[in-house]
């Protein structure tokens, strides 16, 4: 009789010893450069990043000492993340998205979902390339006139899309519903001069404070939206020696833009700065530092440097009263 089949190949040599260990190879890979990703995306992983986290005692650290704040605008992840590479400080998703992405006449028609949608973009830009800078969102028209209930409920949206601070426009009628915010652990950024949500009231994109009346009442408002708890102030198209005068009777750090060069810190719109713009004029305090640059990254890395230089602003890009 035959035997019977196992399954099991008896002419195959059986194995004693495992096989040896091999060696790992500890060499530097000959291409370290990791893969480009398609469309512009932004890498899976970045190294960790050189500076710590912007937060608002850094803020007020850093005007203690003297030493300018940078702040752009950006409106999504790739900006955002060549922002924070130039080494700005603070990043803002401001409404003037509208004219700038989506060419509407004012701000007054961006919307809350718009502003959340944008917001969250630029906050996962951040998120993505381990960035540093301190996010603020703007509250557009119409999200927080009605009560400070809603403009709690406002707040809490862009908050949720990842905004660290918040920016509204207006002067003392703001400043219950600033205190409202900051109680319920909202930072604020209040925001004075020319507030551009309101240009239709104001008759135009004009400089707001040349009047005694109006820079008594801007000072005053100043006054009242820090003890409602504003942690940052924004001054827009204010006379220089007016934004001077607001930085040093306030305690809180100021951001201009066309405020002149005695505030904090500085702001700009990305598209104006790197020498964009749909109606091709330039507004008076925007200097194109693009010009003169390889590149975007360039631009922005030479606007921050100018601002801690405090080579900008210069005198011609400010407004006399």
């Amino acid at each position: 009789m035959g035997r019977k089949h196992t399954g099991m190949d008896y002419s195959a040599p059986i194995l004693t010893h495992p096989p040896p260990l091999r060696e790992p190879d500890l060499s530097t890979p000959t291409n370290p450069t990791p893969m480009a990703t398609p469309y512009g995306t932004l890498p899976v992983a970045s190294p960790l990043p050189q500076r710590k986290p912007v937060s608002l005692p850094r803020l007020n650290e850093m005007r203690e000492r003297g030493e300018k704040i940078a702040m752009l605008t950006s409106y999504d992840a790739t900006f955002a993340a060549v922002a924070d590479a130039a080494g700005v400080e603070c990043i803002l998703v401001g409404d003037s998205l509208g004219m700038v992405c989506q060419g509407l006449a004012s701000t007054a028609g961006v919307t809350l979902e718009t502003m959340a949608y944008h917001v969250e973009s630029v906050a996962r830009g951040l998120r993505r390339v381990q960035g540093t800078a301190w996010l603020l969102g703007d509250l557009p028209f119409g999200s927080y006139h009605e009560s400070k209930e809603q403009a709690m409920r406002s707040a809490a949206q862009l908050v949720h899309a990842g905004a660290h601070m918040i920016k509204l426009e207006g002067g003392g009628w703001t400043a219950e519903t600033t205190r409202f915010l900051v109680e319920r652990g909202i930072p604020v950024c209040a925001h004075l001069g020319l507030t551009p949500q309101a240009v239709n009231l104001l008759g135009g994109y004009k400089v707001q404070g040349r009047q005694e009346a109006q820079a008594r009442q801007m000072r005053a408002d100043a006054m009242v939206l820090e003890q409602a708890g504003a942690a940052m102030l924004l001054l827009e198209c204010v006379p220089s020696e007016l934004a001077a005068e607001i930085s040093q009777a306030v305690r809180i750090p100021v951001i201009g833009i066309g405020a002149g060069g005695a505030t904090d810190g500085q702001v700009l719109v990305l598209h104006d700065m790197l020498g964009l713009s749909l109606s091709g004029r330039t507004p008076k305090f925007v200097k194109d530092f693009m010009a003169g640059q390889n590149g975007i990254p360039a631009a922005l890395a030479a606007y921050v440097s100018a601002v801690k230089e405090r080579s900008f602003p210069a005198a011609e890009h400010g407004f006399s009263a």
